[in-house]
């Protein structure tokens, strides 16, 4: 059930909150802690409790759990977090004398950005839309950062019928293979490919925070025995090359991310995983069409020019020979 926060009491005085209150708010989720809250935003202790205490009544609702030492959001600031965040970033935003000169496309990512396309993608924008710079920012949350607003759109994957954004609009670009990633002294890598029965005596380490394989990509049934939860994808790389289990993901990231202890392979019976690009229609970017057209030429480009093959029995230990390997920059896996 959604939960609802009075964000306006007739009761209250027209400046009883300001941006401070939502900073405020906004520290002591990220720190769990008053005290560091109050050294980050230069202010005594007890301002802070007092500055929480303000906005709480204000919402309606206990916004900090303080029965812990490590103070934890209720349900009810989880909820509030978002909103908080995406009015603040919009706030610096509309007063960034930098961007009002030259006010940037920022196109957010979870991890592999556009894949081997995402180098094509940011030279050709630097040549043709020369007034407006594209930045290309990696947020490791589900929708890259287009929930706070932290991003004028993002490059997902997986499917976001269940994204909770107001507005969301979305173009699927193109599909990716999936693939396995296994620890380079199993014997799992010495397989040309693999199925998703292979990974089942295995522990499958998954990444909730920005990625989108779950357990129920295998069937009910046959699935890992076990599963290890990490929270970003240098973890991710870290846990499967330390042989702590096994990864999926897409052919983009055994393209652009090779890893000495980690070797991808072809998984050919799991589903391929969309790739889309996505922005809010009520608050877009002057360049948002622009940017839309771009990344669909090149999708269909690469969709015309036909599926290359992904990494096969040839690939050494962490090597990758997807689509465009070796291409540009990318910015790490999904799990």
């Amino acid at each position: 059930m959604p939960i609802g926060l009075r964000l306006c009491s007739p009761r209250m005085s027209r400046t009883s909150i300001e941006l401070r209150h939502l900073r405020c708010f906004l520290a002591i989720a990220d720190e769990g802690n008053l005290t560091r809250a109050a050294a980050r935003l230069h202010l005594t202790q007890p301002a802070v409790s007092r500055t929480l205490a303000a906005l709480e009544r204000h919402v309606g609702a206990r916004l900090v759990d303080r029965s812990t030492h490590h103070l934890a959001l209720t349900p009810e600031g989880r909820a509030f977090h978002d909103r908080a965040a995406a009015a603040v970033a919009a706030f610096d935003a509309a007063v960034d004398p930098e961007r009002l000169r030259r006010r940037p496309l920022r196109l957010g990512h979870a991890w592999a950005a556009f894949g081997p396309y995402t180098t094509p993608l940011l030279r050709r924008w630097q040549r043709e839309h020369p007034e407006t710079p594209l930045e290309l920012l990696r947020i490791d949350d589900r929708t890259a950062g287009l929930l706070r607003g932290e991003v004028d759109a993002a490059l997902l994957r997986g499917p976001v019928e269940n994204l909770d954004v107001p507005g969301l609009a979305t173009e699927e670009l193109l599909t990716e293979p999936r693939v396995a990633a296994v620890p380079s002294d199993s014997p799992l890598a010495a397989r040309p490919s693999l199925t998703l029965a292979d990974l089942t005596p295995e522990t499958a380490i998954l990444n909730p925070v920005s990625g989108t394989t779950t357990l129920d990509l295998w069937p009910a049934g046959a699935r890992p025995r076990s599963t290890l939860t990490v929270a970003n994808t240098d973890d991710w790389l870290t846990a499967i090359a330390a042989g702590r289990g096994i990864g999926v993901s897409a052919d983009s990231t055994a393209a652009l991310h090779p890893h000495p202890g980690v070797t991808y392979r072809p998984l050919p019976d799991a589903p391929p995983i969309p790739v889309l690009l996505a922005w809010r229609d009520g608050n877009r970017h002057p360049a948002t069409g622009a940017l839309v057209a771009l990344t669909r030429e090149i999708a269909q480009v690469r969709t015309e020019a036909g599926p290359k093959a992904g990494p096969g029995p040839e690939s050494g230990p962490g090597a990758g020979a997807g689509p465009g390997a070796g291409a540009g920059p990318g910015t790490g896996p999904e799990a």
